[in-house]
């Protein structure tokens, strides 16, 4: 069970009680006591109302394990066929479960953590600080030329660029148009990228995985009753055999 706890918290989406009452997670719990608690009924209580969260963490849960007991996952991060299958798996899982894609999330955490940000640096290091913690690489290089960019234009105006200023942002984001034409990049090419996005995030997911199972058993070995054997090859552990 341990591992299906990890397996389904590798997938990053279920809900928990600690994001409920964080940051943009208030809309949640608002929506959850409106429902329970029509017009004509006292308000919901603060137990019940976490006992809703809990039974709906819950109800997530299962539905993501009883996908996990029925789908075949090889931990081998360097097979690229095992990675496609362990990001359809994990799709499955949310939407057997309805729960957020992996861009989804991220969306939901930049619109979370960039909310307020008055100025463009601040709210680009910010978007830098939430894509290495996602684990993603900017393999094209683009943070440095829309930092470039936006020095370009304080330099111009003498003073930090604010959000707020709608003339100077306007220019801003027609210098982030070059730089994506510059780089090919399109905007009917998005469904692309988001699925090479869903599946650079699979393989470091799995890459996680690989490395905790392989820990777990170099542990095990180092006991005394098991000294004498063998360690298994991560890639033909069958995950179902420990849910």
């Amino acid at each position: 069970m341990a591992l299906a706890a990890r397996l389904v918290s590798r997938s990053r989406q279920l809900y928990s009680v600690q994001v409920a009452f964080g940051n943009g997670g208030a809309t949640q719990v608002r929506s959850f006591a409106k429902d329970a608690a029509p017009a004509d009924r006292p308000p919901v209580s603060g137990d019940d109302l976490l006992k809703g969260i809990f039974f709906e963490v819950k109800k997530k849960f299962e539905t993501a394990l009883g996908v996990l007991k029925k789908e075949k996952i090889t931990i081998d991060p360097d097979d690229s066929a095992a990675v496609s299958r362990y990001a359809q798996v994990m799709k499955t899982v949310r939407e057997k479960a309805d729960l957020l894609s992996d861009s989804q999330r991220i969306k939901y955490t930049i619109e979370t953590f960039t909310k307020g940000i008055p100025d463009a640096r601040t709210y680009l290091n910010t978007l830098q600080q939430i894509r290495i913690k996602s684990g993603l690489i900017d393999h094209l290089g683009i943070e440095p030329l829309m930092m470039e960019a936006l020095e370009k234009i304080e330099k111009d105006i003498k003073k930090p660029l604010l959000r707020s200023d709608k003339k100077n942002m306007a220019t801003l984001l027609a210098e982030f148009d070059k730089i994506n034409k510059k780089l090919g990049i399109r905007k009917e090419d998005l469904p692309k990228i988001e699925e090479e996005l869903e599946l650079e995030i699979a393989k470091s997911e799995l890459t996680e995985l690989k490395k905790e199972c392989v820990e777990a058993m170099e542990t095990q070995l180092k006991r005394e009753e098991f000294q004498d054997e063998e360690m298994p090859d991560v890639r033909k552990l069958d995950i179902r055999n420990f849910l």
